[in-house]
């Protein structure tokens, strides 16, 4: 898949990251290593994984400037093995080395998402459902977080609050019910989905003419048993107690879409190093 790091977020993230590691400058690399100092550096693989924001180091070393030459050898939706090589970079050992956390942890992270994306996916093969993410990232990087999750084979779910309409059930309950909730809703003109916790929800849902439905907290029993009251009348997304154990009994279900805030909110971070030699 492609990373596309060229968006201002995105650029803004790589720039808060570096001051916040670097501040006004590496003491321990200025006071240790020559200036002129040359070096190369392997980001490796320890564990398997699959990769995703490797497309953000030249990002990170061009802000920093003294590299040469960065070679991305695993792009991001590649899955590695241990002791596989992702990315090569040589430039000045200082940069190398003050650039060397940043980098880290953009990688451990984004790829830690993209590998638990992809264990989604996988546990769900076969089925009909879709897997989707949710809004439950880091503050300051959905949008990485999000193309991480795109990496690992999931379908992105809406990036905010501003592109797309989905009823939940505080909405409802400020709306004055589902009805009065969906009856606004739909002035928009836009596609709008709309959680309910209840039959006599769902009941009142349908008949307003709602066209995609999200059971939020049922079993997948009780959820195959509302997806067969629903027929084809609307799509279904389900959430709520959704685990990498239970995905698949809840796939079966027959529901369209699955989302998992589990992709990015409990995603562990993954083993990535980061050698250093001099040329």
């Amino acid at each position: 898949m492609t990373f596309d790091v060229n968006h201002p977020d995105i650029h803004e993230a790589v720039r808060r990251a570096l001051e916040e590691d670097i501040g006004p400058g590496d003491i321990t690399s200025e006071a240790c290593v020559p200036a002129d100092r040359m070096a190369e550096g392997v980001f490796q693989a320890r564990e398997a994984l699959v990769v995703a924001g490797v497309e953000l180091l030249p990002v990170i070393y061009h802000m920093r400037g003294g590299v040469d030459e960065v070679r991305i050898t695993a792009a991001s939706g590649v899955e590695v093995a241990a002791g596989e090589q992702i990315a090569w970079v040589r430039g000045r050992a200082r940069t190398l080395l003050e650039c060397e956390r940043v980098a880290l942890n953009f990688l451990q992270r984004l790829s830690g998402v993209a590998t638990t994306a992809r264990r989604y996916v996988e546990a769900v093969a076969g089925t009909r459902c879709q897997v989707l993410d949710t809004r439950k990232t880091t503050p300051g990087l959905r949008r990485l977080e999000k193309m991480a999750a795109a990496a690992g084979g999931v379908t992105n779910h809406r990036m905010g609050l501003y592109d797309a309409v989905l009823i939940k059930n505080n909405h409802i309950a400020a709306a004055g019910g589902v009805r009065a909730a969906l009856e606004r809703a739909f002035m928009t003109g836009l596609p709008v989905e709309i959680e309910v916790h209840s039959h006599a929800e769902l009941e009142e849902a349908l008949n307003c003419g709602a066209k995609r439905i999200l059971l939020d907290n049922f079993s997948p029993e009780e959820a195959a048993e509302h997806i067969r009251f629903i027929g084809n009348r609307a799509k279904v997304e389900l959430s709520g107690g959704i685990t990498l154990e239970n995905i698949r009994k809840y796939a079966a279900t027959g529901a369209d879409y699955i989302s998992c805030g589990a992709i990015t909110h409990s995603a562990r971070a993954v083993d990535i190093n980061f050698r250093l030699r001099l040329i």
